[in-house]
């Protein structure tokens, strides 16, 4: 499923949502990083995106806010929910693992890695 919004080629809805055209980017990638406050040119550089691309997404967010605000809100709790999902499934998992013992070819490694801790969790000096 793909097609046009309102005669613009720039942004499309897709099953993921509303996406860059050309691109698997969603407008709601572009929003989390619009409002962790950065300048659209680092935006464009983190997607590499072109100049039309960035202000095609831009220039859709700013004529949608509304819209766009609802469906961003509703993404988050998808997020969310898929989140909680995934840490309840692969909770009891991850305890099996934790308590599974170290193989002995892996104890240098693990002591390594306990030195490693231990220096960072010395308080400094004043």
């Amino acid at each position: 499923m793909t097609s046009a919004l309102n005669g613009q080629s720039g942004v499309i809805r897709t099953e993921r949502g509303l996406t860059i055209a050309g691109t698997r980017i969603t407008l709601y990638d572009v929003i989390d990083l619009l409002k962790a406050h950065y300048h659209p040119k680092l935006i464009r550089d983190t997607f590499n995106l072109t100049d039309a691309q960035i202000h095609a997404a831009l220039s859709y967010i700013e004529a949608n806010r509304v819209q766009m605000e609802a469906e961003y809100q509703e993404v988050l709790r998808t997020r969310e929910e898929i989140r909680q999902y995934w840490e309840e499934r692969n909770r009891d998992r991850l305890t099996q693992i934790a308590a599974m013992p170290r193989k002995s070819e892996q104890e240098v490694i693990w002591a390594k890695l306990e030195a490693q801790k231990a220096s960072r969790n010395i308080a400094p000096k004043q």
